[in-house]
């Protein structure tokens, strides 16, 4: 090749790299930054809200005798259903099997301890107030007057402070009773003073001339006939009687015991009168007023005076259902300030029954209750709770025993209760003879 071409070439290369230098330069392409998907806010994940448990109130009918002569027991009654609803109240009621609960208001009138005035109200308080339960007035005669209405309204009727037989042989199927019936309110005395004395025989009975005492003094007739007693005086007083001179005078002087009595008033008036006629019988026994705390009021006429309780702060029963002894006693101190008799504690086992009642049911259905009221068998601070539901005896009370106190003297001198009887539930042993 000669110079001039090779000179050619090398012009023409040397212009060509000349040309790409001077040419735009490429920009380098970026690795593309990766894009976060947008943070969406977290899931709050709600607990599910608990339906508000649905309550309901159930009335509780009843009338109580705040004026009258049977005031004194009727208030002790009313007191102890009340602190039994407002225990039942404050604990959130009572649970029903549609998850519900149910609480309780009572509407309650004063009956003035009249009869008449029993049945007006009661029929008001089924009529007018719409009570879903009733409970009875106190006493054998104004429970008998309500417990016709309770069935004739279909209401479910707890009777308490009432102890007549013959309340539950009328063909009634929603009365139920807490009390030991009258029937054995002073059979227990008989057996006691036999167990006293084998030789004692002669035995007056003198009673108030009402329902309760009258029934109390046939059966008790008939059953120290049964076991070979002689009644030599079997007579009645007026109820409202003060002066019990003019029947005391015609007690026999070699008389064994004297028995009967009727409510507190009289009760603790007629031990009084007994006391200081200078009466000679050994053994003395009497209704409703000695286990009352006050009947100790009469001083030296207390002493040694039996009397038959439907329960008693001594007695140490193990419950199945309810408060023990001790607790009840405690909450109605608390409340009332007094030590409760056993007309408290009948006023709260009423409340214990209902309350039976309704949780067996799980329904505030009267014929739900009525079927799980037959079925009960419990024992309580009160002691055992059955009832007969044949048709002769429907609701009469047959689970729970009567126990019998004496008015003694402590060491120091001062009256105090003790228990006598039954054999196997006493305190102390029986003073005998009390003269």
């Amino acid at each position: 090749m000669n110079r001039k071409l090779f000179a050619l070439l090398s012009a023409l290369v040397f212009a060509s790299l000349a040309l790409a230098a001077c040419g735009p330069k490429a920009t380098p392409t970026e690795a593309p930054v990766p894009t976060k998907a947008p943070t969406e806010a977290p899931v709050v994940t709600e607990a599910p809200t608990e339906a508000p448990v649905v309550e309901k109130t159930a009335v509780v009918g009843f009338t109580a005798s705040l004026t009258g002569k049977l005031n004194v027991e009727s208030t002790r009654q009313n007191n102890g259903f009340q602190l039994w609803m407002e225990q039942v109240n404050a604990a959130g009621g009572i649970p029903l099997a549609d998850g519900s609960v149910v609480k309780f208001e009572s509407k309650s009138y004063d009956d003035e301890s009249n009869k008449d005035r029993v049945q007006e109200l009661y029929t008001k308080l089924a009529t007018e107030d719409n009570a879903d339960f009733l409970i009875s007035p106190y006493s054998s005669g104004l429970a008998d007057a309500s417990a016709v209405i309770a069935e004739q309204y279909g209401k479910v009727m707890i009777t308490t402070g009432a102890a007549s037989d013959s309340t539950y042989q009328k063909g009634y199927t929603l009365v139920y009773q807490a009390y030991t019936p009258a029937s054995k309110y002073l059979t227990g005395s008989v057996d006691l003073l036999a167990s006293l004395d084998a030789s004692a025989r002669k035995i007056a009975i003198i009673h108030e001339n009402d329902k309760f005492s009258s029934d109390v003094a046939a059966a008790a007739e008939a059953y120290a006939l049964s076991q070979g007693y002689e009644i030599v005086l079997n007579e009645g007083y007026d109820t409202g009687t003060t002066d019990f001179a003019p029947i005391i005078n015609k007690i026999p002087a070699d008389v064994d015991a004297v028995m009967g009595g009727g409510h507190f008033a009289d009760g603790q008036q007629f031990a009084k009168a007994l006391f200081e006629k200078g009466i000679s019988a050994k053994f003395i026994s009497l209704l409703v007023a000695p286990p009352e705390p006050t009947f100790a009021e009469i001083g030296d006429a207390a002493f040694g005076i039996v009397g038959p309780s439907q329960w008693e702060p001594l007695a140490a029963f193990t419950p199945d259902f309810g408060p023990t002894g001790a607790a009840f006693i405690d909450a109605y101190k608390a409340a009332y300030g007094e030590e409760p008799s056993y007309h408290a504690a009948g006023g709260y086992v009423a409340g214990l029954i209902l309350q039976k009642g309704i949780e067996l049911a799980g329904s505030l259905d009267p014929a739900a209750i009525k079927a799980a009221l037959d079925s009960v068998d419990m024992m309580t601070f009160y002691g055992h709770i059955q009832f007969d539901t044949s048709a002769e005896n429907h609701g009469l009370q047959i689970g729970h025993s009567m126990v019998y106190i004496q008015w003694q003297r402590d060491a120091s001198g001062a009256l105090v209760k003790q228990v006598v009887w039954p054999a196997e539930g006493k305190t102390a042993e029986p003073v005998y003879p009390i003269k």
